[in-house]
This record gives structure tokens, C-alpha cells and sequence, in this order.
């Protein structure tokens, strides 16, 4: 096995959805083998929406671990890569930070850029360097309630007792870092109600939910997810609501408590996040409704 970073965007023409699938030609073909069962990293490029754009964050964003690759059989030559444990970074790692390339290959003998090597959309890299790109990713600023020594409802993560790569795939480390991305593409606001509750210690008591619940493969990925208050994200995991694709409240005919009727009106907009790239991913709603809402 080895590691690799897979070079992707919005834009993409090629049939990419990061927390699921990469498409690419066969010209990728041996170094996306070698990573199979591996982690991998997604890379946005510079160019996004054209030849002359020039919008995207040229830098590192998620990591994945790669499960398998197939043959797309409605387009010659090319394959799919599936992933499961994507996960976002808490920050984009610039591919260069001052004298730094993360990827070493990426840099000539003469400290400039190797636009050869840059234009590979799937490159394999050594441990080290993947270690490097994702402890970057991970690393961030505190928010106040989490420097409190005592009475810590979400303690910070640490990396010092063993390496990055292997905390990124438990269930503890992925939980918090979930609920701090979707909490801050929400702006610590319940997408339902608008309430926005922040405690005397600074800390958000708003909640991050699964749109497709992770014991169902759901991602942690922005996209899949709501943040909500408390009650709310109960009422959502039961499946006594839900949102349409035009990201409108979906309630249930019967079944809510005593009260919540006024409150959780049907076909009212959701609160959404201010980048639409954050907004609830169709698939990911398509699947609430059909297997959890209990409303159809």
C-alpha cells in the first residue's frame, strides 16, 4: 500500500463526489491501485471553474481511506476509486507554506515549483510527508471553552500519543472534529429554528447531526450534516422530520411531542451555511427521506 493525494474540485468534469467516489482516466490507474486500503488526500487545485480560473485554494482538504477501485463501464478508460472515513480538515494545508512543499516531488532543485509534477491529478507520497499534511490539516486554534482546565464538556484533541494517521479513522477524534466543522459552517445557529445558545463558558450548545447516519456509512462530511439544537436533532435521528431537495422542512403526521407542532412548520426553509459547497448534499437528504423520515 501506499499513500496518495487525489486532485479534485467542485467543478470537476470528471464524476467526483470526495466523501464516496473519485472518477479518473486509466493514465491514474497504477497509482490509485497502489493505495488501495490506504489513506489518501484531496488536493484543490488552482483552476475550478475554467482555463483562465483561478479561485480554487491550491491546497489539501480531506483525507479518505481508499476501498476499492472499479472500472466505469459507461465511460472507456476510465475507474472509480471509492473511499470511506473521509473526513474534512479543520484548515486547507497550502501545497507551500514559505520554503515548505509538503510534497517534495512538487519542488525543482532550484526552490521553484515543478508544474510537471503538479500536473499529475494522482500522485503517490511517502509517509512522512502525508503525516506532515495531515497534522497541518488538524492543527488549529482553541476556542476559549476549550482552555479551560475544569468543567470541560468537549475537551480538545491531542496528537501526542500516537500519530495523526491512526486517530483520524476512531470514532472519538472523527465525532468532535464532525461537530466543530458542521457547528462552524452553521454558524453555532439550529438550521430549523434559527436559535443560536451560547453557554456562560462561551461553549455552543448547538449539535452536530447526521443527515445519513454513520452506522448506515453516512460521511463525516459538512454535507452530510445539520446542526441543530438538541430537541431538534432528536426529532431528526427519529425521522419525525426531515428536508425536501429545496432544503424545506419536511414534518411527519403524527408522532411529534405535545407543543413541537407550532414550532416545526412544514416547507419552512432551513437556515443554511453562507458557502453553498457546505449546503446538505441531495444524496444524503434523498436517503433520509427514503429510510428514516417517517412522514411518506
Amino acid at each position: 500500500m501506499a499513500k496518495a493525494i487525489f486532485t479534485t474540485s467542485e467543478s470537476s468534469a470528471y464524476d467526483d463526489q470526495p466523501e464516496v467516489r473519485y472518477h479518473f482516466p486509466k493514465t491514474y490507474l497504477r497509482q490509485a491501485e497502489a493505495a488501495l486500503g490506504d489513506l489518501i488526500l484531496y488536493y484543490e487545485p488552482r483552476r475550478t471553474q475554467g482555463p483562465r480560473s483561478t479561485t480554487g485554494r491550491q491546497a489539501y482538504f480531506a483525507v479518505a481511506r481508499l476501498q476499492r477501485v472499479e472500472r466505469d463501464e459507461a465511460t472507456p478508460d476510465h475507474s472509480y476509486a471509492y473511499v470511506e472515513d473521509y473526513l474534512e480538515f479543520d484548515r486547507p494545508v497550502p501545497f507551500r507554506e514559505g520554503d515548505l512543499y509538503y510534497e517534495s516531488a512538487l519542488r525543482k532543485p532550484d526552490g521553484s515549483t515543478n508544474k510537471g509534477a503538479f500536473g499529475r491529478a494522482v500522485r503517490n507520497l511517502d509517509e512522512a510527508e502525508f503525516e506532515a499534511i495531515l497534522r497541518a490539516g488538524f492543527t488549529r486554534e482553541l476556542e476559549p471553552w476549550e482552555r479551560l482546565v475544569s468543567g470541560v464538556a468537549e475537551p480538545a484533541i491531542t496528537y501526542a500519543e500516537r500519530p495523526i494517521v491512526t486517530q483520524v479513522v476512531s470514532r472519538p477524534f472523527r465525532d468532535e472534529a464532525f461537530r466543530r466543522h458542521v457547528r462552524e459552517a452553521y454558524d453555532n445557529t439550529c438550521a430549523v429554528s434559527g436559535l443560536r445558545l451560547i453557554n456562560g463558558g462561551g461553549r455552543p450548545e448547538v449539535q452536530a447531526a447526521h443527515i445519513q447516519p454513520v452506522a448506515r456509512h453516512g460521511p463525516d462530511s459538512v454535507r452530510n450534516g445539520l446542526a441543530l439544537t438538541g430537541t431538534v436533532h432528536w426529532l431528526f435521528d427519529r425521522g419525525l422530520i426531515s428536508v425536501d431537495d429545496d432544503h424545506r422542512l419536511l414534518v411527519a403526521r403524527g408522532g411529534l411531542p405535545e407543543g413541537m407542532g407550532g414550532l416545526l412548520q412544514p416547507h419552512r426553509p432551513l437556515r443554511l451555511p453562507r458557502r453553498q459547497e457546505w449546503w446538505p448534499h441531495a444524496s444524503y437528504l434523498k436517503f433520509h427521506r427514503e429510510h428514516v423520515f417517517k412522514g411518506q
